[in-house]
């Protein structure tokens, strides 16, 4: 096992050192193909956006001058450093840098003589190499980083008066950002989504500027105005026809392939070596036509070469097949389900409470099997809210304003006297007795409720909705008589008459 990763290791010495020897003539095919990038269809339309877009935005800044004309240079400065970049994406391949190739051949070199340490090795050179690429990476963006350091200095410390531009124009050079954009897991928005996004970021500020200064100086228009053609549609424009899915780094070196061969003069530097392989492949490299096929083209090469493609298939017995099985029947049968005891319901309650908050309101709440809830000192301006309780029964010993039932189950209610009204609401299997007046009962979304009326009280007016099982219970005719129960109607009858609807209750009767 040693000697197969020493060997693995001695291959990784031998294509790093190609290619960190490859590394010192990088400066020479640059600036060989510097020409020829400068003249690819995508550096020359940038140009030209430069020329008209980038141009006007200076022209009106040099118009305000002051701070204005400093962002606006930093704007033309940043859009001269893009194009740089985008010159050196025509050049290069992504990570293609060589220092990382030179230390990674120094602590090959170092760790080679230690056996011991091959696999902690194979791992270091792994993560190390991939820092270092992604080193290389900051490392290219890095003067455009600067350009947009420096316009947002600007927006710092003591606000000025055209604060408005200073951040427009820093704001807005966020959408050159757009050349950093790698694919779809590299947590940034297509490029052209993430230029419209970037100014949508700015225009909140380029808006300002323009009702500011829309009857005042016609210069600041004109330079808002040239700031947003700049990037919508100039930018977003270019980058839909030239780089719609991010910046195209040169594959091959095309400069160095297309040159004719030519017999390397006295002390002149070896050409370049091809671009090396997998780092860490034991396999030499073969030709596309010896390599096996994959995939599907692989299967078609294989139906059409004539072989018997079946050759390799199992063959199946009569007693594998399911209907020789004695195991295989045509009864499905259910298992038995394991019963389970469904966990008990817990129901989370606050503390019970019987208070009066703030002198104005009394609260009864979460009281449950309490049958001696009594409210003796209340006047008619406080109100009674009653929630949450269940098996109990509450004396309301006064006049009050209001009467609040609110989400009680199996609850009794015993009051003189309402001032406003009784409200009934989200509760089950309650009783109410009004001992005295109360001009307004309402019953809402409650199922079973009991209403138990004095003669003080036979005029209320009770309105109920959502409700059933509601019975009103009043005084007989005699004294000592009995109650006299009547049952509000939850079902009716709508009949269109005489250009309107009729609404009755159903009214049953027995044969």
């Amino acid at each position: 096992m040693d000697e197969n990763l020493v060997k693995r290791l001695e291959a990784a010495v031998v294509r790093l050192e190609a290619l960190s020897a490859g590394g010192f003539q990088r400066g020479v095919e640059l600036e060989a193909s510097g020409d020829a990038a400068a003249a690819d269809p995508s550096i020359v339309a940038f140009d030209d956006l430069i020329s008209q877009c980038v141009s006007r935005v200076t022209s009106a800044g040099e118009k305000i001058g002051g701070q204005v004309l400093d962002v606006s240079r930093f704007i033309a400065e940043a859009f001269n450093v893009q194009r740089e970049l985008l010159v050196k994406t025509k050049q290069s391949q992504v990570g293609a840098f060589g220092c990382s190739s030179v230390l990674l051949v120094l602590f090959v070199c170092q760790i080679r003589v230690d056996t011991s340490r091959l696999d902690y090795g194979i791992v270091y050179l792994c993560n190390l190499r991939r820092n270092l690429i992604w080193l290389d990476w900051w490392n290219f963006l890095k003067p455009l980083n600067e350009v947009i350091t420096k316009a947002s200095a600007l927006t710092e410390g003591k606000r000025s008066d055209f604060f408005h531009h200073l951040k427009t124009g820093a704001d807005s050079l966020a959408a050159l950002a757009w050349i950093a954009y790698t694919g779809k897991d590299c947590g940034m928005s297509m490029p052209i989504a993430h230029v419209e996004e970037s100014w949508q970021m700015a225009e909140f500020y380029c808006n300002k500027i323009l009702v500011e200064y829309r009857n005042k100086d016609a210069n600041h228009v004109e330079w808002a105005k040239a700031l947003k053609e700049l990037y919508l549609p100039g930018l977003r424009d270019y980058v839909k026809k030239h780089y719609p899915l991010g910046p195209v780094w040169s594959g091959t070196r095309k400069i160095a392939a297309s040159a004719p061969a030519k017999a390397p003069s006295p002390g002149a530097p070896a050409p370049p070596p091809p671009p090396p392989a997998s780092l860490f492949s034991s396999e030499t490299t073969q030709p596309s036509s010896s390599q096996p096929k994959e995939g599907m083209s692989a299967v078609f090469a294989e139906i059409n070469s004539g072989k018997p493609v079946t050759s390799g298939l199992r063959k199946v017995t009569n007693d594998m097949k399911s209907k020789n099985r004695a195991d295989r029947s045509g009864v499905v049968s259910l298992p038995e389900k394991e019963g389970r005891a469904a966990p008990p319901a817990i129901l989370k309650t606050g503390p019970p409470k019987l208070e009066l908050q703030m002198g104005r309101k009394w609260v009864v709440e979460n009281q449950i099997g309490q049958n001696n809830l009594v409210i003796g000192d209340c006047d008619a301006k406080q109100s009674v809210y009653v929630f949450g309780c269940k098996n109990s029964v509450l004396q309301i010993q006064g006049k009050v304003n209001n009467i609040t039932v609110d989400k009680c189950t199996k609850m009794g209610v015993v009051f003189k006297d309402v001032v406003a009204a009784c409200e009934i609401v989200n509760c089950s299997s309650v009783e109410v007795q009004c001992q005295g007046s109360a001009p307004t009962i309402s019953v809402d979304n409650t199922a079973g409720c009991q209403l138990y009326l004095s003669k003080d009280a036979l005029e209320a007016s009770i309105t109920t909705a959502k409700s059933s099982e509601i019975n009103v219970l009043v005084p007989g005719a005699e004294p000592d008589g009995d109650w006299v129960e009547h049952a509000l109607p939850q079902q009716y009858v709508h009949a269109y008459k005489d250009g309107h609807f009729e609404t009755t209750p159903v009214s049953h009767s027995g044969g």
